[in-house]
């Protein structure tokens, strides 16, 4: 009797933890910086009840659903969750290939050549003896272009275009040498009292030879003097990295990132489908 109570216990982990899941996916809560519309969370029903334990009801009646119904081919057995997954991805696809802005990613800009990575990117040219060289990553770069609008009147706040903005290294070498920067996008707020309305910042500056190292001095643009981090920004701008090209950078790392999250969502879509 006490085996058949273990045996009974290790047999109903699974459901234990199936339990916790649509609880916690039942709370709805939406941050700011998701997707508005299109990125909204997949808001899994649990069959009525208020306490979570609908679906759990449900999942133990019936624990598969007949053959896949969802167009995949997969002769295979679908839960009701694999199957709603299915067929929320297929519209969600849909509706971002429409927002989509770019289905061809371009390979240079302004004279930059573009080498992909997964979310890894790179720019470079060649500038007389001299490598110029961008790098950035597009995970979690993107938000809103501006902050939301409410309105007591309107059933949705209104939501800015959606725009990757990633902290971006650029590298000048020259022989062994390289001045590095690792800079940032500003907050959008220029200031008036002095007139600048550079849309991205220096945040740490460094210069060193052969590979850059942990041991490497690095020093914060916060504290530099106003007047050489302005002919800082200057030495960039002579190098190609001005105001104009890094709001391309922009617009390339949101059209990027747009992509691949469809891409994403296709695959996650297949790895639903058993494929």
């Amino acid at each position: 009797m006490k085996m058949n109570g273990i045996l009974k216990a290790a047999s109903g982990f699974s459901s234990y933890k199936y339990l916790l899941n649509p609880v916690k996916r039942s709370c709805g809560v939406l941050n700011a910086n998701t997707r508005q519309f299109t990125r909204t969370l997949w808001y899994m029903r649990s069959g009525g009840s208020t306490d979570g334990t609908g679906l759990l009801a449900n999942y133990k009646q019936t624990p598969h659903s007949n053959l896949c119904s969802c167009g995949c081919g997969m002769q295979r057995l679908h839960t009701k969750g694999e199957k709603e997954l299915v067929e929320f991805l297929t519209e969600e696809i849909a509706n971002e290939r429409k927002a989509q802005k770019l289905k061809t990613i371009p390979t240079e800009i302004d004279g930059f050549k573009v080498k992909l990575d997964e979310s890894e990117v790179t720019m470079t040219k060649k500038l007389g003896d001299e490598e110029i060289e961008v790098n950035f990553n597009i995970n979690h770069t993107v938000d809103a272009d501006t902050e939301p609008e409410v309105n007591p009147n309107m059933d949705k706040p209104e939501f800015g275009e959606m725009k990757s903005k990633p902290t971006f290294e650029v590298d000048i070498r020259r022989g062994s040498k390289t001045l590095g920067f690792t800079c940032s996008f500003t907050s959008g707020q220029q200031d008036s009292e002095e007139g600048y309305n550079d849309i991205f910042a220096i945040d740490e500056v460094t210069l060193y030879e052969g590979e850059w190292s942990e041991k490497t001095y690095a020093v914060s643009g916060e504290i530099l003097d106003g007047y050489l981090y302005d002919l800082l920004m200057t030495l960039l701008e002579e190098k190609g990295i001005s105001n104009e090209f890094v709001e391309k950078l922009s617009e390339f790392s949101t059209a990027y990132e747009h992509n691949t999250y469809i891409a994403f969502l296709e695959s996650l879509q297949k790895f639903s489908c058993g494929k």
